[in-house]
């Protein structure tokens, strides 16, 4: 069986404004400045706590010594499960593409850097979660993307079986994770990363999911 694996952040989802209203929630309790959205948008892709850790380094101009990025943590967790759906909204396409994708027998994963309960929240609040046979967030295993394990373990987990795969994101670390899995990739310009789309050295870039269909058999075709 052929798989398609997508990221889930700035990929399926622009998740970037509830995540950021979360993040600044939080910089405020904690008497910090608050992020501007480029900024907070730059900070997503590592996982959430790299991702909180990020904003505190940039918030916290003046080194404050008690800032402790484990309570930050908690308390981001919090606020993005409280809303983590309210501004976030579907990029164009995206339900058609997996209901094209669905209809070729093409089997369907998400492989995420997000924590697993908040992937499932975002995926089930925009009538997504169906699509997909696997989803394995960020804190399921030891390693996340880019580490190779992360993105073959959602493979075998969505198919047992698997004949060819590919994976579609947005950044360096989906890129990675694909090359280190020795499994094409494909990168969709509209995400987060802050390198050029263009310079990821994904195997395509595209600028709507609806390309996918008919573009990644052709690396199966040539595998």
């Amino acid at each position: 069986m052929d798989v398609a694996i997508f990221d889930l952040d700035g990929t399926l989802v622009d998740t970037a404004p509830d995540i950021i209203d979360a993040l600044n929630r939080t910089l405020s309790d904690m008497g910090l400045a608050p992020l501007d959205d480029e900024t907070g948008r730059s900070f997503i892709g590592g996982g959430a706590r790299k991702l909180v850790s990020r904003a505190l380094t940039a918030s916290n101009v003046t080194r404050e010594p008690e800032i402790n990025v484990d309570d930050a943590y908690s308390r981001f967790i919090i606020y993005y499960t409280e809303k983590c759906a309210d501004r976030s909204t579907l990029y164009p396409d995206v339900i058609e593409t997996l209901e094209m994708l669905a209809e070729e027998e093409i089997a369907m994963g998400v492989c995420t850097n997000k924590p697993q309960a908040l992937s499932l929240d975002v995926l089930s609040a925009f009538g997504l979660k169906k699509f997909f046979r696997a989803v394995v967030g960020g804190d399921v295993l030891p390693e996340q993307k880019p580490a190779a394990r992360h993105l073959l373990e959602t493979v075998g987990r969505t198919a047992t079986a698997c004949r060819c795969a590919a994976m579609i994101g947005d950044s360096s670390t989906d890129v990675a994770a694909a090359r280190n899995a020795n499994i094409p990739v494909v990168v969709v310009n509209y995400g987060y990363t802050t390198i050029a789309p263009a310079d990821l050295g994904a195997d395509a870039v595209i600028s709507n999911l609806r390309e996918l269909p008919s573009l990644i058999p052709t690396f199966w075709k040539s595998a």
